[in-house]
């Protein structure tokens, strides 16, 4: 395992979180050279302006945490956050039509924001712990059918945050399709070592300091 830092989304996503909590998130960035730094719409110009020289990009969530918004809503946001600076989307999947299988309106949905993003990468959250393993395999296909470029299992703010089971079953659902961002509850050098191993491309953490310190 080489340099995991190039593998995390380092993630701030709490509601409370002040400028002085983003600043922190900054500069651990700039330190140690994350992959990515996933915060709220509210912060991406901030952030995208402070990173503007650095080789990490800027991610932010479109409908999260709930995924219910309107589409016309989620694109809007997938579509400031562009204009803001995110070369990245991650997109809460409206989990409640798919319990209802309404894969089209799910599908139709994926595909009008990436046609908004273009270029820029878009990971779609499928909430993991709300789904039984067929579920997980169906929405992780669903997705990528529709041109995600990432399913991503968790907002983190789920009863239980991301399983070895879960990137087991999204790998074999989209095989080498399409990739995997596993998040939620990853603190551990050792547990995000073996995401990577079971196929996950990129991890979502809070805890990105603390796992490539444990990786030294």
């Amino acid at each position: 395992m080489m340099g995991i830092a190039k593998y995390i989304d380092h993630t701030l996503l709490k509601p409370d979180a002040k400028r002085e909590d983003i600043d922190k998130l900054i500069e651990e960035c700039k330190k140690y050279k994350f992959y990515g730094c996933c915060v709220n719409p509210y912060w991406v110009k901030y952030v995208s302006d402070l990173l503007a020289d650095e080789p990490t990009f800027v991610c932010s969530v479109v409908g999260f945490p709930l995924g219910a918004s309107k589409t016309q809503i989620k694109v809007e946001e997938a579509v400031r956050a562009v204009e803001d600076g995110a070369e990245e989307i991650d997109m809460v999947m409206n989990i409640g039509a798919f319990k209802d299988k309404d894969y089209k309106y799910v599908e139709k949905e994926i595909k009008e924001i990436k046609k908004e993003v273009e270029d820029k990468i878009l990971k779609v959250i499928i909430e993991t712990p709300l789904l039984a393993s067929e579920e997980i395999k169906v929405a992780a296909k669903l997705c990528i059918n529709a041109g995600a470029d990432f399913v991503k299992t968790c907002t983190g703010f789920g009863k239980r945050g991301v399983t070895e089971e879960d990137v087991k079953l999204i790998r074999e659902a989209i095989g080498m399709r399409g990739k995997i961002k596993a998040s939620g509850g990853i603190r551990t050098f050792e547990f995000a070592k073996k995401l990577i191993e079971l196929g996950a491309e990129r991890l979502g953490t809070s805890a990105g300091v603390q796992i490539v310190e444990q990786e030294k």
